[in-house]
């Protein structure tokens, strides 16, 4: 994304130094950040998901969101290891979604990034992801993020052979992301709580809690758990096998 190349160039003036020293998944990553045009949308679902085991999905809201970036990609073993300088993934390969960490990981990596880079990198909100998820303003109401029928967006578990896959290869939402829905869990910015029926803009989940959201389904889940609206929380500490992340930065 050019504008944000811009935006790298001139915060990296800033800081003294070139976005040419970055290495080179840094340098893609950045240029497969995608601009969200903001717009308001209807959050959650309040469909009965009986087969949910947790996660609360209702009640449906109305949010508004401003204008973001968010990453075309969930973030790749590549990048992970180029910012810092390890694996955590129990299965490796450069460009399938890093896994195995925790939210507590993902905020460290992030600080990592952003002294790296000088651009305001950070994980999505939850609205952000689920706005993005849709489609944005490009929004077909898709039951997954970019279709009705699963197998052709996402890795899941009646088709991924339970492992992780290298990201890109289904096809992408309104927007032009992959695998907002399966191969890993994308944790979100947001402490987990149960929706306000109220509107609200930019909201950034609850105040306090124990969990932080994760969204999005993996691989080794069911459809049912891989919807756009599907969300759960987690301890920020921790980990599993398709536990990853995507990330989002503010324009400035």
């Amino acid at each position: 994304m050019m504008l944000l190349a811009i935006m790298l160039s001139a915060n990296a003036q800033k800081n003294s130094s070139s976005p040419k020293q970055l290495p080179k998944p840094i340098q893609e990553l950045i240029e497969n950040m995608v601009y969200v045009e903001g717009g308001t949308f209807t959050m959650g679902s309040n469909l009965e998901r009986q087969e949910l085991e947790f996660g609360k999905e209702d009640p449906e809201h109305q949010v508004t969101v401003s204008p973001f970036f968010i990453c075309r990609y969930e973030v790749t073993q590549d990048v992970w290891d180029a910012v810092m300088g390890n694996n955590k993934s129990l299965v490796k390969g450069a460009k399938l979604p890093v896994g195995n960490v925790c939210w507590d990981d993902c905020q460290e990596f992030v600080l990592k990034l952003v002294l790296m880079t000088g651009v305001n990198f950070r994980l999505p909100t939850e609205a952000e992801w689920e706005f993005a998820a849709r489609g944005g303003n490009k929004s077909r109401h898709t039951k997954y993020s970019g279709s009705n029928t699963i197998d052709s967006v996402a890795w899941y578990q009646f088709n991924s052979g339970n492992k992780l896959h290298t990201v890109g290869q289904k096809a992408p939402n309104e927007l032009g992301l992959y695998d907002m829905n399966g191969n890993v869990w994308e944790w979100c910015h947001d402490y987990y709580a149960r929706y306000d029926k109220s509107a609200q803009t930019d909201p950034k989940g609850a105040l306090n809690s124990s969990t932080n959201v994760i969204r999005g389904g993996c691989s080794g889940w069911r459809p049912e758990e891989c919807s756009v609206t599907s969300r759960m929380g987690y301890s920020p500490v921790t980990t599993a096998l398709f536990g990853g992340l995507r990330l989002a930065a503010t324009p400035e």
